[in-house]
């Protein structure tokens, strides 16, 4: 039975039901249909001097094209919470529209540990990313608009991009304003995919509609010939936009398949963006339940560092506990197997696959300082020996190790690991950063290249040193970095698995993301607009005679 079969055999309640297991009100939801609704504003202000539950974050070792689970894992282990008894929620992104017709599939997880209605969430949901898209397109008629009329504003470089949430490389750059018309000035444009998207981050770090308009002002769309910024509130955009956007900041209420409630908010990408769901939405969780389990994107180099310099830094945040999510069949992939023969036991690729995994706890417990458990999503043909080696391997750095089978069992296959959580996070933990806000924009990158990536140096491109140059000199060094980077290696070569020579990383642009309060650093051969796979999912996705929608996974 798939996973879309899993999910239709089960009952869901009416959203009331859910929202009353954490003592919401019916009237402090906006209904969307039957299993969705929005948490209104009146909801947020009646709980906002209740006492914060404990937070979880979920992450991961670096992907494979085998799929860890990691979103599969934090379903079931919020399921599991509840399960032996806990007042327990999860927060989580919004899935993009990109992956599902791609290659990722859906982000709802699988199985027996899935958010629901999953079709929906993983289309159009309501309506969220669509919003921010109009958002985001709507900036960028009223630049070109006002250039049209005069350009009073003296724009002589536009910075500002398009966007769509869909995986479309031939828009990465385009040329634009070519019908001919006499005052439009033609000029090279570009589009990224909406979840990476300066507004998506700025609704995703905003605490309230006020503060959303507040960033929105603040963005940098372009620069006039004395290099000076000319900003959004320039043009007067940051009350239409917001008006855009005024439903979709608010948090979205769902359940998983064993009724545990969900809050699913924000949806930026971790390799190219910040990679977190919205921080409204985890701080309502946190006043509403006594354990949150979130999760930040692809592996901890990426989602779970940004987590924690970005978005804890912004919102005063401070996970209690870290669950890192690997598979057997991850670990020996990052230790050379192909994926041929994945399955097959090979403890000799296994013990260098694991360095991946220790690497990644070794930057969680000793540069940020947190409480670490290991979480194996575990399949049926998964070698004991493999996993008594790994678990004496994590002994000897007395890190707990617990085996998942939400994926078949649901919330009783996430009971071991639920009960290693709660003890976890009675363990008081010191919160630290990778680096200081006060430090140069190139001191915070090469903190991040050597201590958590493990690169030997850094090397930048012309363009990116004029770039950092010209950040600092407008007093924007202090802001914390975001950097773009494949999410299959430690290094920006996603086919150096192993990363056991030295390596460099080459940071070949820097974007100013002036609202959103962050410098985007993009290195390697990454891009912020993913192209399709030769065969992508698109092409399995339909609609049958009975109007059910298959082939989403």
């Amino acid at each position: 039975m798939g996973d879309i079969d899993i999910a239709r055999s089960v009952t869901l309640k009416p959203f009331e039901e859910v929202a009353k297991i954490v003592g919401i009100e019916k009237e402090e939801l906006e209904c969307y249909g039957k299993y969705k609704a929005k948490l209104s504003d009146e909801l947020k202000q009646r709980i906002s001097n209740n006492k914060n539950g404990k937070l979880i974050l979920v992450t991961a070792i670096n992907p494979t094209p085998l799929g860890e689970g990691k979103t599969t894992v934090s379903i079931g282990l919020a399921d599991g919470l509840s399960y032996i008894g806990k007042k327990a929620m999860l927060a989580l992104r919004e899935p993009s529209l990109g992956p599902v017709f791609g290659v990722k599939g859906g982000a709802t997880g699988g199985g027996h540990a899935q958010v629901a209605p999953m079709e929906d969430i993983n289309l159009h949901f309501t309506g969220d990313i669509h919003a921010i898209t109009s958002a985001n397109n709507l900036l960028a008629a009223l630049i070109d608009n006002h250039i049209y009329f005069g350009n009073e504003l003296g724009f002589d470089k536009v910075v500002w991009r398009r966007c769509v949430d869909l995986n479309d490389r031939q828009l990465r750059t385009i040329e634009c304003g070519l019908s001919g018309e006499k005052g439009i000035v033609p000029r090279q444009d570009g589009f990224d995919i909406t979840v990476a998207s300066e507004i998506m981050a700025i609704l995703c770090l905003s605490s309230d509609i006020e503060d959303l308009k507040k960033r929105i002002g603040n963005i940098v769309i372009g620069y006039n010939k004395k290099n000076e910024p000319i900003y959004a509130r320039d043009l007067k955009a940051e009350g239409s936009l917001a008006v855009l956007l005024k439903d979709a900041i608010k948090p979205n209420l769902v359940q998983t398949l064993e009724h545990t409630p969900a809050l699913i908010h924000g949806g930026p990408f971790a390799n190219i963006a910040h990679g977190c769901n919205s921080i409204i939405a985890t701080k309502m969780a946190l006043k509403l339940s006594d354990y949150v389990v979130t999760e930040a994107g692809f592996g901890a180099d990426l989602g779970a560092e940004k987590f924690i310099d970005i978005k804890c830094r912004k919102a005063e945040l401070k996970p209690d506990a870290v669950v890192i999510v690997a598979t057997m069949k991850a670990l020996k992939y990052h230790g050379g197997v192909d994926k041929e023969d994945i399955k097959k036991e090979n403890i000799e690729a296994l013990e260098i696959g694991i360095h991946n995994l220790l690497k990644h706890i070794d930057n969680l417990t000793n540069v940020f300082g947190l409480n670490v458990v290991v979480a194996i999503n575990k399949y049926i043909d998964d070698s004991e020996k493999e996993i008594s080696l790994l678990k004496e391997k994590l002994e000897g750095r007395g890190i707990n190790l617990s085996l998942v089978e939400a994926w078949e069992k649901g919330a009783e296959g996430a009971k071991d690991l639920a009960e290693k959580i709660v003890e976890l996070t009675n363990i008081e933990t010191k919160l630290n950063y990778a680096y200081g806000l006060e430090a140069s924009i190139k001191t915070k990158i090469e903190k991040l290249a050597k201590n958590i990536y493990g690169a030997e140096k850094v090397e930048y491109s012309e363009e990116a040193e004029e770039e950092i140059a010209k950040i600092e000199k407008l007093g924007y060094g202090n802001f914390p970095v975001c950097i773009a980077k494949t999410q299959y290696s430690f290094s920006d070569d996603p086919k150096n698995l192993i990363c056991d020579k030295p390596f460099t990383i080459h940071v070949k642009e820097i974007r100013l993301k002036s609202g959103a309060e962050f410098v985007v650093v993009l290195t390697g051969k990454i891009f912020t607009m993913p192209g399709l796979p030769k065969v992508p999912a698109a092409e399995s996705i339909d609609i049958d005679e009975e109007g059910n929608i298959v082939g989403i996974f």
